[in-house]
């Protein structure tokens, strides 16, 4: 019986239908794709070029491209503007970095200034001028130490 199960679920894993990718859908692939008449998005666009585009793109969906091919017969037909992502090169390569590396920049900040606040109100003072700082650490002068040992001493009798 198991056996027969296991079986079974193997087959239907290994079928093609398991493995074929998702059909395409003009909503799926209208909010990656842009006008390029007003270059917005096409899913927001009302010209008359971005219902140009929707027909080409219904027309390539209905022939049963994935949406992989109907992008790539997008970009054959209107050029790589279309795609409403940069280039991975060139100066497309910077609109890709350029918010990674401000991110990585912010947080970098973020956990020094947080470093910074953990940080013990004596910790920061440099060791020249904390040379001759109390036993306490304060910063007081020695003498000013003494007496305020002394009236805290008295205070706790």
């Amino acid at each position: 019986m198991r056996a027969g199960l296991l079986l079974m679920l193997a087959l239907v894993l290994a079928s093609p239908a398991a493995a074929a990718p998702p059909r395409a859908s003009l909503p799926d692939i209208e909010d990656e794709v842009m006008c390029l008449e007003c270059r917005t998005p096409l899913n927001v666009s009302t010209s008359a070029v971005a219902d140009q585009q929707r027909a080409f793109i219904s027309e390539l969906i209905a022939r049963g491209l994935t949406k992989d091919e109907v992008k790539a017969e997008l970009v054959a037909e209107y050029g790589p503007r279309v795609l409403g992502q940069p280039e991975d090169e060139g100066f497309g390569l910077a609109a890709w970095l350029v918010p990674i590396l401000a991110g990585l920049a912010a947080l970098a900040l973020v956990i020094l200034t947080a470093r910074r606040w953990r940080r013990a109100p004596g910790e920061d003072v440099p060791a020249a001028a904390a040379g001759e700082a109390g036993a306490a650490g304060t910063g007081l002068d020695p003498d000013d130490a003494r007496r305020l040992d002394a009236e805290l001493a008295a205070f706790d009798r």
